[in-house]
């Protein structure tokens, strides 16, 4: 570590270390730093190093530590004002705010010494002639903390009405400041009014909008405005989470947890801090935290799940069951501490308020990944005595209803059914079709059980349901792979069932269910066929004789309405397996119709999914968008969580191709939300996930999209989703850091997906990424990275024959180079390279449009050269050698002049740009009448461009080149504009 000789030195090294992530260590490098200044006998050394040193205990968790250099530069200030420069009298005033507030946030400091501590705020900023404002903005905390309304309200009045100068908090403090007491007095609709101009980043300090985004959770979801809270939520986490001074803001993103169904983000939370659980240095935020800490294990507790282990205080494990009563008793007892401190109950009373918090929605579904915790399974239930033995004839009667209207839940009526006729004797009848719907349940598994229910059907007197059950087995034999065991199978049973039939032996329901076998069997045999002609058109046959058996007939009986609609949608399946897409998506729509006209849309919606994926691949989006909509609308309650997750992220892509960014983000939520829910999170939600970042992107809401693909990325993998969806998402995720300007993490993600795609055969998106690379890599300030990356990018546009990016890479290059001390002469070399380049590919150009593109470029390029050369030059600088830098900066700025000159009207603003750049230099280089001429002649290209009559970007143009002009000559001696 450097020793610190001068008081430079000492400056230097404070501004290094405000740099520096909150925490302990900086805390502690503050305090050498003090020890330093000490040592360098300079009065104002000192000075400057304890307000460091309480500045960074300020923002920090260790806030009471700021007490002694406050209480040192008080006293150094009464007994020698003198040594305070205008900066640090202003400091010292600023920070009572500060020091006032750290008392109130400290139990150990009496409520009277805190009141004696206001008074001589007031009377020290009245002598310093500054406004109340800031002592009323203090008075309203002390009286809000202790739960003293009236004197709050007052001051609250009194805050308002005082002058702002420049003792007042900035505006985003002092908004969040009275949005806070708003919502604390149940007013959520003006607190989000006053804090919306910090929200939308009007105002903005240090620690807003952080706190407003933290504060605003609740009050949005009191509100109802479940959206605006999740977009707070995952913007606002991102911001709090890497400073450690903001515990109280990150305990409210773990409140929003426990209060919205998120428990396991919530655990996510606390295992990211441990060192809020027992940090002490702050009383304040240590309660909020305990507080949450135990709403959420309550929370969790309440689900059944108040044995598992969480995160906690280290030194052990901990059941959230224990940690609930932990958390409450440190809450408790803190509270209490305050309240002995103030002499009321007003923080004890709040605090167990906060922790009685009910959810406020029972599931709001964040797109990041957290998966809900699944309760234990309860436990097996006791028999009921025999008074509470269910009604076996009521179970029976609605298990029949269900299955004989098609209903959801007959299977599981059935069930019921059978489990409570346990050791009762029951007719044929009843045991055949409870094992019939017990075969339907197992699936594949279930055909012995089909052949006992047809024997007893058979024993009831129904041979025709005797043998529509054992073609249903058949069935499943197809279903397990067996197709032409099948075909066998269900052959003999077809003949037998048209000659009961026909001899007025059994119904048409039975006959038809068995007829509607042998089609789903042939169906799927088609299937493995590959395409063949005879098995197909069996097949087609097959189902067709269904609809002549049913059509027409169907009259009050559901099934066989439902008989028709499968019949149709069998055909659409037919018709898709031919080649004939057009016919399929026809039937499938017919079929889907069908269903949902016999009061059955359930049934419609694996038809409407297929229709969607045809009507897509037919490139007809409208009628798949309709069918997707009509399938999510029509699975209702019965649509399980896999399809709805599928059939959500298929209306997201289709919403999101005709640009309805929105509502597309929307259905990709939902769809990784139910794939969480199905178990999926690593495969479908993935893919959701990365979706949703990319429809948040778009909608340049840079945070959420951040947070969104950062939780996608461990589970999107080459092998599951391929790699360029892994490309994809370090890419947007990259562009979303440079614009939060997290210029470093964006070089990285950037650089990750071009080691990826360096690996393709098409090197376009490598090439772009390692110039997206070198972008980031030059903001981070890593000149010589960020020349590398430029490089590499420029060798691969060489080799892709893109002259516009190796032009740019090149200019990139220079403008780096530049940096660098005695770098001019390689920035220049490198501009003369990009010229010679644009140059050659101009004159080798083969169409005009690409010419004109290249003669574009390469006025921008002359344009570039003249602005570095001009700004090579210190502005302190004077003599021959800046002057000949000028006219150097001057030939190349009239080059690109007359370059675009040659592109006529459509390079107009470019060419007035160049002109007016070189006007500058002349005036510069002591030629005011070129530089008025060119200024002139910049207005004069203007006249009879009605900038109302221009649109927008065009009229905006030319009102911005008039001013420039204008203005220069306004500069220039003697000279105004006409």
């Amino acid at each position: 570590m450097t020793e610190i000789t001068d008081f430079d030195a000492l400056r230097e090294a404070m501004a290094e270390n405000s740099g520096q992530p909150e925490g302990p260590a900086r805390n502690a490098r503050a305090e050498e730093l003090l020890t330093a200044a000490e040592k360098l006998n300079v009065p104002l050394a000192v000075i400057e190093a304890l307000g460091h040193q309480l500045k960074v205990y300020n923002y920090s968790s260790e806030k009471g530590k700021m007490f002694v250099p406050f209480a040192r530069l008080l006293r150094m200030w009464d007994e020698r004002p003198e040594d305070f420069d205008a900066y640090e009298t202003h400091s010292l005033h600023w920070v009572f705010k500060w020091v006032s507030a750290g008392m109130l946030d400290q139990p150990h400091v009496p409520l009277a010494s805190i009141e004696k501590w206001l008074g001589e705020m007031e009377h020290r900023y009245r002598l310093a002639g500054h406004s109340e404002r800031a002592v009323r903005s203090a008075e309203h905390s002390v009286a809000a903390h202790v739960g003293d309304v009236a004197r709050a309200e007052r001051a609250y009045a009194a805050w308002l009405a005082a002058d702002r100068d420049s003792m007042a908090d900035c505006h985003a403090c002092e908004l969040h400041g009275q949005g806070w007491w708003q919502a604390e007095q149940g007013r959520d609709a003006q607190a989000l009014e006053l804090w919306g101009p910090v929200l939308e980043g009007e105002y903005t300090c240090a620690h807003e909008p952080h706190t407003a985004l933290a504060s605003s959770l609740v009050p949005l979801l009191r509100l109802g405005r479940e959206e605006e809270a999740r977009a707070n939520h995952l913007q606002g986490f991102r911001l709090v989470r890497a400073m450690e001074s903001m515990r109280g803001a990150y305990a409210e993103h773990v409140e929003f947890c426990a209060l919205t169904g998120n428990e396991a983000r919530g655990l996510e939370l606390l295992a990211e801090r441990p060192a809020y659980f027992t940090d002490d240095g702050h009383p304040q935020s240590k309660l909020d935290f305990m507080s949450v800490v135990a709403l959420l294990m309550d929370r969790l507790t309440g689900l059944g799940l108040g044995d598992r282990q969480v995160p906690g205080p280290a030194g052990r494990e901990w059941t959230a069951r224990e940690l609930a009563t932990h958390a409450r008793e440190v809450a408790l007892a803190l509270a209490a501490r305050f309240d002995e401190r103030n002499g009321t109950t007003h923080v004890s009373e709040r605090t167990r308020a906060r922790m009685a918090r009910r959810p406020l929605v029972e599931r709001l579904p964040l797109g990041v990944r957290s998966v809900r915790p699944a309760p234990p399974p309860a436990p097996a239930a006791a028999p009921a005595p025999a008074t509470g033995q269910p009604d076996l004839p009521a179970l029976l009667a609605e298990a029949r209803r269900l299955s004989d209207t098609l209903r959801p839940g007959a299977v599981e009526a059935w069930a019921a059914a059978a489990a409570a006729a346990a050791g009762t004797e029951l007719d044929p009848r009843d045991r055949a079709e409870m094992a019939d719907h017990e075969a339907m349940s197992l699936g594949p598994e279930g055909s012995e059980l089909f052949e006992r229910a047809a024997g007893l059907y058979a024993e009831a007197g129904d041979p025709g349901e005797a043998l529509a059950a054992r073609a249903r087995g058949a069935y499943v034999r197809a279903l397990a792979g067996d197709a032409e065991g099948a075909v066998a199978a269900v052959t003999g049973l077809y003949d037998e069932v048209l000659a009961l039939y026909a001899a007025d032996g059994t119904a048409i329901r039975q006959t038809a269910s068995v007829v509607m076998s042998r089609a789903r069997i042939l169906t799927r045999r088609a299937h493995g066929a590959e395409g063949d002609p005879a098995a197909l058109a069996e097949a087609e046959g097959a189902v067709r004789e269904v609809l002549a058996l049913v059509e027409g007939r169907t009259e009050e009986d559901v099934r066989l309405a439902a008989r028709v609609a499968e019949a149709r949608a069998m055909l659409g399946e037919l018709a898709g397996l031919a080649g004939d897409l057009e016919s399929a998506a026809e039937l499938f729509a017919r079929g889907a119709a069908e269903f949902v006209a016999a009061g059955l849309p359930w049934f419609a919606v694996e038809y409407e999914a297929r229709l969607a994926s045809l009507a897509h691949h037919l490139g007809d989006m409208a009628e798949a968008e309709r069918a997707l909509r009509a399938a999510l609308e029509h699975g209702g309650a019965q649509l399980e969580a896999p399809g709805r997750a599928q059939l959500h992220l298929q209306l997201a892509e289709v919403v999101g191709g005709r640009g309805e960014a929105a509502e597309a983000a929307r259905h990709a939520l939902e769809a990784a939300h139910w794939a969480d829910e199905a178990g999926e999170s690593a495969t479908l939600g993935a893919w959701a996930r990365q979706q949703l970042g990319g429809f948040l992107l778009r909608q340049g809401r840079w945070a959420e999209a951040a947070e969104v693909l950062e939780s996608a990325l461990p589970d999107l993998t080459a092998e599951t989703h391929g790699d360029g969806a892994v490309v994809q998402t370090q890419w947007w995720l990259g562009d979303c850091l440079s614009e939060l300007g997290e210029h470093r993490a964006a070089a990285e993600r950037r650089l990750q997906a071009a080691e990826i795609a360096r690996h393709w055969p098409e090197q376009h998106d490598h090439a772009t990424l390692a110039h997206l690379a070198g972008e980031s890599l030059g903001q981070a300030g890593l000149a010589a990275e960020a020349d590398q990356a430029y490089a590499r990018a420029g060798g691969l546009w060489r080799e892709l024959g893109n002259t516009h990016g190796l032009i740019r890479s090149l200019r990139a290059r220079a403008w780096l180079a530049l940096r660098a001390q005695d770098g001019l002469g390689e920035a220049r070399d490198l501009m003369a390279d990009a010229v010679r380049e644009c140059e050659a590919a101009r004159e080798a150009a083969t169409d005009e449009e690409s010419r004109q593109q290249l003669v574009a470029e390469l006025g921008h390029t002359h344009q570039q050269f003249g602005d570095l050369l001009a700004r090579s030059a210190a502005e302190d600088a004077e003599g021959a050698p800046v002057r000949e830098v000028f006219e150097e900066a001057l030939a190349q700025v009239v080059r690109s002049a007359d370059v675009f000159a040659s592109l006529g009207d459509g390079a107009l603003h470019s060419r007035t740009g160049a002109e007016l750049t070189a006007g500058r230099l002349e005036a510069d280089l002591g030629r005011p009448a070129d530089a008025v001429a060119r200024a002139r002649a910049v207005l004069a290209a203007y006249e009879g461009h009605g900038i109302s009559e221009a649109g927008d970007g065009e009229g905006e143009a030319v009102r911005a080149r008039r001013a420039e002009a204008e203005q220069l000559l306004r500069l220039l001696p003697a000279e105004r504009p006409d």
